[in-house]
């Protein structure tokens, strides 16, 4: 009998066992064949796998991405967009009459008037809308429409608290023209922490979209159409990505007059010459004749105080450089344009320490900071190829070889830059190089 017992708690074991494989098997086939997503996952995101470097330096040969090229095959070309297309420095002084209503998302602003609307481009898996607020202020004089995007990525903190602040601020009876702000363009990925959509693909890669296409083409286009249109100039707002943190800059393409009186406009922060690459909501905003900028502010995943308060200021200054506002900003001495930069990557794997913080000016041979392996204590050093200005760094961290860690604004001049310029399009003509330095 005591044979018996044990022959059958032994079975019973086994049991259990089998049980708990077959439970554990199930599951993950249900994970699979359902696409289950849960909060938090990080592990679902792209690695940081060479989209670093569609945001690389104005000399990185290494700048192709098949995400672009994946997108750029989906895209429609839309029509111009601008009614008025004078100066955009003129803007104000030009328009005639009293204001009109604004219409937009299906509703009716009327001047000196603001309103929260609400945008949908998109469900979720069980067919419920994503919506996203709207923030629309229609002053009560004429002038032009200005659009702030927060958020294309979903990680990017600082550029939601810039248009809660500037619209907060704002009063739409003493606003000549209008403000339309979009805090949250990728609420999905804001949503779950991640730069990305739930199907990985990067929004800012699809504009102006494609109704037809994926769902990061559908959003792209519903946005475009539905709110960017209604724009006569857009300003983007982004922060660094992967750990990585960037010195307030304006990232402009200088050879486009209306681009020019953006960037004036701003007052001191730094410029950073930048054709957009194919894909990005600048892009897609300056072929239709909106000209557009993007401002990078600090790093991801973290409300960063000082870089907040650097774009709402740079941002009130823009407004009343236009002659939309008439509320002054003082500013301290201009900062530089670079018409060229570069990053600096490790050649080694380890942990990476800096000894330069953002805004730090270098000379060619100094050291930017150190890597060292975590098992042999063997250690190496990063020094900048180039005299110039930290203008983006990655945080402290493990770092792979290849990784992008200190952005270097290269000190230079217009005439050398535009000689470069000619350089780049002979190359991209070969089809072997694509301009990287995008957002």
């Amino acid at each position: 009998m005591p044979y018996f017992w044990g022959y059958m708690n032994a079975f019973r074991r086994q049991s259990d066992t089998c049980s708990r494989v077959c439970q554990y098997l199930a599951s993950i086939a249900v994970l699979l064949l359902c696409g289950t997503t849960y909060a938090g996952e990080v592990s679902v995101d792209p690695p940081d796998n060479g989209i670093d470097v569609l945001q690389d330096s104005t000399l990185d040969v290494d700048s192709r991405s098949s995400e672009t090229s994946v997108a750029a095959a989906e895209l429609i070309d839309p029509a111009p967009a601008r009614e008025y297309m004078g100066p955009l420095a003129d803007a104000v002084t030009d328009a005639e009459g009293l204001a009109e209503p604004l219409e937009i998302l299906g509703a009716e602003i009327a001047p000196g008037t603001s309103q929260r609307l609400s945008w949908s481009a998109t469900e979720l898996f069980e067919g419920v809308p994503v919506s996203t607020p709207v923030l629309v202020a229609n002053g009560s004089a004429p002038g032009p429409t200005v659009c702030l995007t927060a958020a294309v990525h979903g990680d990017e903190l600082n550029g939601i608290e810039i248009v809660r602040r500037v619209f907060h601020d704002i009063d739409p009876k003493k606003l000549s023209g209008a403000l339309i702000g979009v805090p949250i363009v990728n609420v999905q990925g804001f949503r779950r922490g991640s730069r990305y959509l739930p199907d990985r693909r990067d929004l800012n890669r699809y504009f102006p979209g494609n109704p037809y296409g994926s769902a990061a083409a559908r959003i792209a286009h519903s946005l475009f159409n539905e709110v960017i249109f209604k724009c006569d100039a857009l300003i983007d707002l982004h922060t660094g990505s992967f750990e990585r943190a960037n010195l307030p800059q304006i990232r402009a393409d200088l050879r486009n007059p209306d681009v020019v009186t953006l960037t004036h406009g701003f007052g001191a922060m730094v410029v950073l010459h930048s054709k957009p690459t194919i894909g990005t909501l600048r892009y897609a905003a300056t072929i239709v004749g909106i000209p557009a900028v993007t401002v990078e502010a600090g790093g991801p995943s973290q409300l960063e105080l000082a870089e907040v308060k650097h774009g709402v200021k740079g941002v009130e200054t823009l407004l009343n450089t236009l002659g939309m506002t008439r509320r002054m900003r003082l500013w301290g001495d201009p900062e530089p344009v670079y018409y060229r930069s570069s990053w600096v990557r490790a050649d080694n794997g380890g942990i990476l320490l800096s000894d330069v913080s953002l805004g730090s000016t270098v000379r060619k041979g100094d050291v930017l900071g150190s890597i060292t392996d975590p098992m042999s204590n063997a250690r190496s050093e990063l020094r900048s190829p180039y005299s110039g200005r930290i203008i983006g760094m990655a945080r402290n961290q493990v770092v792979m070889p290849g990784f992008a860690a200190f952005h270097v604004g290269i000190e230079t001049d217009e005439i050398s830059a535009s000689e470069q310029e000619i350089d780049v399009v002979k190359k991209s003509a070969d089809g072997g190089y694509v301009d990287g330095m995008s957002e």
